[in-house]
């Protein structure tokens, strides 16, 4: 290949084609470039997708896409070996203002796709690209095997493990302490049967994040969503301390599915999907430069993720660092100017933007994740006081102030612990 199109684009992900889809409906030459057989076909199972972003591409997208669930519960649970605590939050109206949808990746990526496509977008799938050529220190195109393809401007959303950033020098090898290795499992279940297990009506889902036994008290969780009929489940590790701990990731969410508060949830269910994925976790730390003359770095590749212990996004990012890179590109354009300074528009954008506004907010995330405590001692804290309050043995009670202190000790906490934490 050895034609010139306006942009090239690595990686047909959400970050990529919201790129493309924005770029192609102002009348830009876009080719869509994707290492597998489809959009979609590297992306495991599923997640959840907070789309008030989306809307702003595809205005009622909800009405149109391979959407699962519409996320109405949301719950954080503290795992111990054999009890488990929940924080269970309800909100029918989340429904109403479509807030959050559980999706099937492969799926909901190929339909994203499929847009681009209609749109105009030139979809290239099952080529890797080896490399991007640069040309008197400007991104000029990228090189597949023997072929070259030429562009204005070359944006990587290539993912989590982006070696083309690397190769480029705009970020360094990723320190295993910034990565996550998850492994989930898609597990089939009637309709019905999800609806009953997790009290829901309709198309309402559930989301869980699960902390502490779920990974063995080593950083990380366990996750939970409901699908139409599936349950996309699995376990986030942090590659740093699995490596240390010699942890095998499969031997752990056998473990997690073998929970007593977990099994009766997928009780039944086919193993329709299994594999396992990196996730970026290491917030502004891992933030590579964003950009050079003629590239951009969007999606998980500029490592953009947020992860709080509440929530675990990154959908919305990388859609929304698509949409600015796209927004960067036809400024550009006009100007006819794809130069350093010009490319350098896009972090200015990012950081004006919800998306590293957020990553800054949850700046301290990633290093409050790390908290030993979170995973070993808060869990047995929470079943000792839990089972304290509610077992009756015929002996007097203790004030609940005497019993939470007695629980604070034999989790093996102080309360200079709990504040340091708290703050």
């Amino acid at each position: 290949m050895d034609d010139k199109v306006d942009v090239i684009i690595v990686g047909a992900g959400l970050a990529g084609c919201a790129a493309a889809l924005q770029l192609a409906r102002e009348g830009l030459e876009v080719v869509l470039v994707e290492r597998g057989p489809y959009a979609g076909a590297k992306n495991l199972s599923g997640g959840v997708l907070y789309g008030r972003v989306l809307e702003q591409l595809l205005p009622d997208y909800w009405q149109q896409a391979p959407l699962e669930r519409v996320i109405t519960r949301e719950v954080v649970t503290f795992l111990d070996q054999h009890t488990a605590f929940n924080v269970d939050f309800r909100n029918p109206r989340f429904a109403e203002s479509h807030n959050a949808y559980s999706v099937l990746r492969a799926k909901f990526d190929r339909w994203l796709a499929d847009q681009c496509e209609a749109a105009g977008v030139m979809l290239v799938t099952g080529i890797k690209v080896e490399r991007v050529l640069v040309q008197d220190g400007k991104a000029a195109g990228i090189v597949a095997g023997e072929d070259e393809m030429l562009a204005d401007v070359v944006i990587l959303a290539d993912g989590a493990n982006s070696f083309l950033a690397e190769q480029l020098g705009l970020r360094r090898r990723f320190d295993p302490a910034h990565l996550a290795v998850g492994v989930k499992e898609l597990i089939g279940l009637p309709r019905e049967t999800i609806e009953e297990r997790f009290n829901l009506s309709g198309d309402e889902g559930a989301a869980y994040g699960l902390v502490g036994y779920a990974t063995r008290g080593i950083a990380g969780g366990g996750f939970l969503y409901t699908n139409r009929e599936s349950i996309s489940i699995g376990v986030v590790m942090h590659l740093d301390e699995v490596i240390e701990h010699g942890i095998k990731p499969a031997e752990v969410i056998e473990d997690f599915l073998a929970h007593p508060c977990i099994e009766p949830l997928v009780r039944g269910g086919k193993l329709l999907e299994y594999g396992a994925h990196l996730v970026p976790e290491g917030g502004l730390a891992m933030l590579p430069k964003l950009s050079m003359a003629g590239l951009l770095v969007t999606g998980d590749a500029a490592g953009l993720s947020v992860n709080n212990g509440f929530v675990v996004r990154g959908m919305d990012l990388a859609i929304g660092s698509g949409m600015l890179a796209a927004q960067t590109v036809l400024e550009a354009r006009r100007k006819n100017d794809f130069g350093e300074e010009s490319m350098r528009r896009y972090s200015q954008l990012m950081e004006e933007s919800f998306v590293l506004k957020d990553m800054r907010t949850y700046a301290g995330a990633p290093g409050f994740m790390k908290n030993k405590r979170l995973y070993q001692n808060y869990p047995a804290f929470l079943s000792h006081l839990m089972s304290g309050i509610y077992q009756h043995d015929g002996q007097p009670k203790p004030h609940l102030y005497t019993l939470a202190l007695k629980s604070l000790k034999e989790s093996g906490l102080s309360v200079l612990d709990v504040a340091r934490d708290g703050w």
